[in-house]
């Protein structure tokens, strides 16, 4: 018997949803699967720039229709600048066999294509992408991975030309680095080199492969008038920031850096391709290829955008001027 409160046609109406209902259930139709997926970070569990890369890979998945939980797991992994780490990383991540994986590092992105050229793997800030073996070329990337690169060819020089405006007196620079995690120093070498020619600066490279060779390193440097710092991008070196900024201040060096994160931890200034803008686009790549996209075919992306800074704390207390056309050129002033 049909209720007065609903009428025949409700009633049927009602009905029929239903049995779309049971002959749905009955044909297998399910949700659409959870997709896993795999991060190596470049930065310790904990760094503030970490967090920051965090939320813009889960801010743009999110405005993708991405929601971890939902229909999406992200799983991450804390090599830091450590090698061996990111080569242990890399092969528990891979036997866990996710939909796809992320490398936020050079040594991350090694680490995983040694282990697999089968699952997808989006790279973040790599230098040098095909030197290091990672894509055959940029265009068309082959394989199992693409990404997005955090070098240009011009930035070595620019680097230097920063130094040289802060420090007019400058007359040797040191570029620091660790051959193991950043492989692809000699890129920025030259690049630097060819500005060096022109402001008439002696330029040095020196590799640092340990802690203790850090102090001795910038002592060296310090020990003879007109000198300055250059620190590339690295991640030995990004994650012992607050040791070598107290150290670089101790004797009084000008330093430049390639990463925001540094003037952030009291260092002098930076000009560097912005990480957390990288990440945030990696996401559009993620997306594409979990909907089925080949990493093969997607094309290696170039930096869009740069982050000038300066913590004018340090400069003051290096006894440093920073002219009026410098400051309006930053993007950031750390006071």
């Amino acid at each position: 018997m049909i209720t007065p409160q609903i009428g025949r046609r409700e009633f049927i109406a009602a009905l029929a949803g239903t049995a779309t209902g049971w002959s749905l259930a009955a044909h297998g139709q399910q949700p659409a699967p959870m997709r896993r997926v795999s991060v190596l970070m470049a930065l310790p569990d904990g760094d503030p720039g970490a967090r920051a890369e965090i939320d813009a890979l889960t801010s743009g998945l999110h405005e993708l229709g991405w929601v971890e939980g939902r229909n999406i797991q992200i799983e991450y992994h804390w090599p830091g600048g450590d090698v061996e780490r990111a080569r242990a990383h890399a092969k528990e991540a891979v036997a866990r066999k996710p939909d796809l994986l992320v490398a936020r590092s050079t040594p991350a992105a090694l680490a995983l294509k040694a282990e697999t050229a089968t699952i997808p793997i989006v790279f973040v800030s790599l230098a040098e992408p095909t030197a290091s073996g990672v894509v055959e070329n940029l265009a068309r990337p082959g394989g199992n991975a693409t990404g997005f690169t955090n070098f240009e060819a011009s930035i070595g020089g620019k680097l230097l030309g920063l130094l040289r405006d802060v420090s007019p007196g400058l007359k040797r620079a040191a570029i620091i680095y660790n051959p193991e995690t950043a492989p692809y120093a000699q890129s920025y070498l030259r690049s630097a080199e060819a500005g060096a020619a022109t402001l008439a600066v002696e330029l040095r490279s020196t590799a640092i492969q340990s802690e203790a060779e850090i102090e001795p390193v910038l002592s060296a440097v310090a020990r003879e008038p007109g000198g300055g710092l250059v620190v590339i991008p690295d991640t030995f070196l990004l994650q012992r920031r607050d040791m070598i900024v107290p150290l670089v201040h101790r004797h009084r060096l000008p330093a430049v850096y390639a990463n925001p994160a540094w003037t952030r931890s009291g260092g002098l200034m930076a000009y560097a391709v912005d990480p957390v803008d990288l990440v945030r686009r990696a996401a559009a790549y993620v997306d594409r290829i979990l909907k089925g996209a080949n990493p093969g075919e997607l094309p290696v992306q170039q930096p869009s955008k740069y982050e000038f800074s300066i913590n004018l704390k340090t400069a003051k207390a290096l006894s440093l001027d920073i002219s009026t056309n410098m400051l309006a050129l930053a993007d950031e002033v750390i006071e």
